[in-house]
């Protein structure tokens, strides 16, 4: 037997297992899997933001025991098994893409891309928007959005009319600040990021990684400035802003000394 497919049985006998003997995961359902489901999911995506493969490899471990996990409550319900899942997603995967296993030509990424909402919709969907959920943290679903509205064509032509796009809507919002319509402000705050996160699309620049990304340096360079102070004997609490200032500055230099 092919090494992959032992491996994939030793975890699936061990849940049977587990699903058997062992008191917590016995009382598992669907709806308490699904929040260590979503904090799993966040470490993936740190592992993969960091880099380290070796984490990586541990959280691939830990979201696949999720996915047997639902698979063997759904089987004991009756509805399905873990192989009508795997057999499901392969089917999918064979229809959306007829450019490998059928006679349809794409040569490029976005032409996979219209293809794939295309068959959507011959599906039976009604809308591109349908495969939106609804429960995306609002960066998110603002990216799958504009990706799927382009995927049928409905997109700029060039990143200089999304950055006039971005000018235009911060423009608006200026505008509504100075008013203080508190309710006209937040709408064009929101123009303004759906903007910035298109513009990003265009130039290849991931929104949700970037941000992340300056997340974590902010992070890094407070917790420093924390450190700073506290060799000095000093309470952060106790410091103006400017005196905070000349610590943040010596922060930056550190750490951007360190990479």
């Amino acid at each position: 037997m092919d090494s992959r497919l032992k491996a994939f049985e030793r975890l699936l006998n061990i849940m049977d297992d587990l699903r058997e003997k062992c008191p917590w995961d016995k009382k598992q359902t669907l709806a308490s899997l699904r929040y260590l489901t979503i904090e799993e999911t966040y470490e993936l995506s740190d592992a993969i933001l960091k880099e380290d493969l070796d984490e990586l490899k541990g959280e691939i471990g830990d979201i696949m025991l999720h996915m047997v996990f639902y698979a063997k409550i759904a089987s004991e319900k009756g509805a399905f098994d873990i192989e009508d899942a795997l057999n499901a997603i392969c089917d999918k995967l064979i229809y959306r893409h007829p450019h490998i296993y059928s006679d349809t030509v794409a040569t490029s990424e976005e032409e996979v891309k219209a293809n794939w909402e295309k068959l959507k919709l011959k599906a039976g969907k009604k809308s591109v928007l349908e495969g939106v959920p609804n429960s995306l943290p609002a960066l998110v679903k603002a990216s799958r959005i504009q990706e799927k509205v382009k995927g049928v064509g409905f997109d700029w032509d060039h990143a200089d009319q999304v950055w006039n796009k971005v000018k235009e809507e911060l423009h608006e919002f200026e505008i509504e600040v100075k008013l203080g319509k508190k309710e006209q402000m937040e709408e064009e705050f929101g123009d303004v990021l759906f903007s910035l996160i298109n513009y990003a699309r265009f130039i290849s620049v991931n929104p949700e990684d970037a941000l992340e990304k300056t997340n974590k340096k902010f992070i890094a360079r407070f917790q420093k400035m924390e450190e700073l102070i506290q060799n000095q004997k000093l309470s952060i609490t106790e410091l103006n802003l400017a005196e905070m200032d000349v610590y943040w500055e010596k922060a930056k230099l550190l750490l951007n000394s360190n990479s």
